[in-house]
């Protein structure tokens, strides 16, 4: 039987539950794309900030000490309210929260100054659409930091990375590649500053228990590992226990 779930519901379920999970994710909560976000802010010190995409609210962290305002924007309410009590519990006055679409964002056009997204633009359904929608609401000149997981490309490791990625979640849309980002970046308005890559090792039983696998899907997975061709296993690194290594991106623009 055909589901009549949105997409945003769907979000919803997979992640509310899941938002003490997120705050606590060691993958989230550290990297050399945050300690670069960090780097930025600090140097451009914006009055409005904006995470989209929030999940466990680690970009907003990271902004707080920097940015006069920051908003933490986020389908579930769950994870907001996970955000705003770790906000309070680390004295971060000035992180608000507002439950968002990125498709329809509830802000004035030009009303921030920097916008920031991690990790969350492989559950967009319409990333062209995202992409303008961020740029309507940046000041002309003002800085957007993209950073996601990110195709390798390749047709052969881009169809096993999508199968993955869907069978631990249902809500996943698509990794897209480099040249992707970079050609729908310029078509929303965006000028590239610029972009690097970088290698994440995924930790095979937390990547899956942190989103709730089923466990059948979790078998799914480990059984596309194990038959995958040497290209694919190469690539990805995958280990033994089905831990395995994904490609990165940074994407650093300003609106033009």
């Amino acid at each position: 039987m055909a589901s009549s779930m949105s997409q945003n519901v769907l979000i919803d379920r997979q992640f509310g539950i899941r938002a003490a999970s997120y705050v606590a994710s060691a993958v989230h909560a550290s990297g050399s794309d945050l300690a670069y976000l960090a780097e930025r802010i600090a140097e451009l010190n914006p009055e409005t900030a904006i995470d989209l995409g929030a999940g466990g609210g680690h970009v907003s962290y990271a902004m707080a000490g920097f940015a006069r305002r920051v908003v933490a924007c986020d389908l579930s309410q769950e994870m907001l309210a996970a955000v705003a009590e770790t906000a309070r519990n680390r004295g971060l006055p000035n992180i608000e929260t507002q439950v968002c679409d990125i498709h329809a964002l509830p802000f004035g056009d030009g009303e921030a100054d920097f916008v920031a997204s991690r990790f969350s633009a492989h559950h967009w359904t319409d990333l062209p659409g995202a992409l303008r929608e961020t740029r309507r609401i940046l000041k002309e000149g003002s800085t957007a930091i993209f950073m996601d997981v990110v195709s390798p490309g390749i047709p052969l490791l881009d169809t096993h990375l999508q199968a993955v990625e869907l069978l631990r979640d249902p809500s996943h849309v698509r990794d897209y590649s480099v040249s992707e980002w970079l050609r729908e970046l310029q078509s929303a308005g965006f000028a590239l500053r610029r972009s690097m890559g970088a290698r994440l090792r995924l930790d095979f039983t937390s990547w899956v228990e942190r989103i709730g696998t089923e466990p059948e899907f979790s078998s799914a997975i480990r059984l596309l590992q194990k038959t995958a061709s040497g290209n694919v296993s190469r690539h990805f690194a995958i280990e033994d226990d089905g831990s395995f290594t994904i490609d990165t991106a940074v994407f650093e623009v300003l609106a033009a």
